[in-house]
């Protein structure tokens, strides 16, 4: 063999080796490169810009039917939906919700949660409530059972302590049956007609000495003397009305009556008569006047201080903080029960509405070729560079080939 021809037999696989290796990754640059087309004068370079970035948009079509046909199916959806939508991640996320709202309303600072839970305690008393009031005051067992128990419970068992009846009978001497007002009381009383009819009775219906005291003496002159006193001697007659009041210990007589006074002492006949005549005032009051009371009440009461008062109570009450757990609960499985009926309908209405297909067909025309290049060779980029490292190894196997055909041709 002469050496001197070596390079004969070298330089084919060599040769095929380099120019299969660069041929492939020249071929794989210009799927992405240039990104802009070239131009020589008005003349556009043949092959520019590269096969990506002339068909974007066709790619971009071509990658979203791909994903929605075979990817992101309905049913595929759904099944991301039920996993996403898991009763447990649901009950948090409500209960995160329902936090979140409770610190938002006690963080608010221009009191707009205030103004709003004012209006509806505002609408609920004065006028949905007093509308259903009349309402439901036309049944005849209207409040019957609350009524009775306020009833047996309050009423029945009430009676003053001895420090009470001391003062209502106080107010009732010095307010209700002052010296002058029985004094007045007893002039309006003994009119000319009373003081008649009074003596006339006393004279037929009296008998024995006292029919002769009657007779001879009558009471006529005795109670018009007794009426002029009252006229012409105003304090004298109210001195003595009160001298009398307080030797017949009247203040005393009317403390005992009024501490024994009780419904208990009543007969059960008329406890029953007694109740049931409460609450069919009660019931009438509420239908015909009750309404008018709730209106004036709700006119005159500060609703958007106790709307300020009741959220901060919620926002710092136990109860409250304890029950979001089973709130949220309750409401996870509200939702699960609707989704595991309605899932299906859902999903095919929320596909059009979300347009998926359209945003990844945005999405890749609105990604620029080099970060498109960055993208693909991060997810093929071993595979790329095998098919570089494979045009090499071809090249270089049909430089052998040529090597065989020449020695064979010698």
């Amino acid at each position: 063999m002469d050496w001197s021809h070596l390079w004969l037999y070298v330089s084919p696989p060599v040769v095929g080796a380099i120019i299969g290796y660069f041929t492939n990754d020249i071929a794989i640059k210009m799927l992405f490169r240039p990104y802009r087309a070239l131009y020589i004068g008005t003349k556009r370079v043949p092959f520019t810009p590269g096969l990506i970035p002339r068909n974007q948009e066709r790619l971009a079509k071509n990658i979203s039917k791909t994903i929605m046909g075979s990817l992101l199916t309905p049913e595929e959806l759904q099944k991301l939906a039920r996993r996403l939508l898991q009763t447990e991640r649901v009950q948090s996320a409500i209960l995160w919700l329902l936090q979140s709202a409770i610190e938002q309303i006690q963080g608010d600072k221009e009191h707009k949660s205030t103004k709003i839970v004012a209006g509806i305690l505002r609408d609920l008393l004065g006028e949905s409530l007093p509308r259903l009031l009349k309402v439901l005051a036309r049944k005849e067992d209207f409040l019957e059972a609350q009524i009775n128990q306020i009833f047996d419970q309050i009423l029945l068992e009430f009676q003053l302590s001895e420090e009470q009846s001391t003062r209502l009978a106080d107010w009732l001497l010095q307010v209700v049956l002052p010296a002058d007002a029985i004094r007045q009381t007893i002039i309006d009383f003994l009119t000319d007609r009373t003081i008649q009819i009074i003596d006339e009775s006393f004279r037929e219906k009296t008998s024995g000495t006292y029919w002769v005291v009657a007779n001879l003496f009558g009471l006529r002159n005795t109670l018009t003397r007794l009426r002029t006193f009252c006229l012409d001697e105003k304090e004298a007659t109210n001195q003595r009305i009160q001298e009398l009041i307080q030797e017949l210990q009247m203040r005393d007589r009317l403390r005992k009556i009024l501490q024994n006074i009780s419904l208990q002492n009543l007969p059960m006949g008329t406890v029953r008569q007694l109740r049931k005549t409460t609450r069919e005032s009660v019931r009438h009051y509420l239908q015909t006047s009750g309404g008018d009371l709730l209106q004036g009440l709700t006119d005159s009461v500060d609703w958007q201080n106790i709307a300020s008062v009741l959220l901060n109570r919620l926002g710092t009450s136990p109860v409250v903080s304890s029950s979001l757990d089973v709130v949220s609960e309750e409401l996870a499985l509200i939702l699960d029960k609707y989704l595991e009926k309605d899932l299906e309908k859902i999903v095919a209405q929320a596909i059009p509405i979300l347009s998926i297909d359209q945003v990844i067909v945005d999405r890749v025309k609105s990604t620029s070729p080099a970060d498109l290049e960055a993208a693909i060779e991060g997810i093929v980029k071993n595979e790329l560079q095998a098919i570089v490292t494979l045009g090499g190894v071809l090249g270089f196997i049909v430089g052998l080939f040529q090597i065989v055909l020449f020695v064979f041709s010698q």
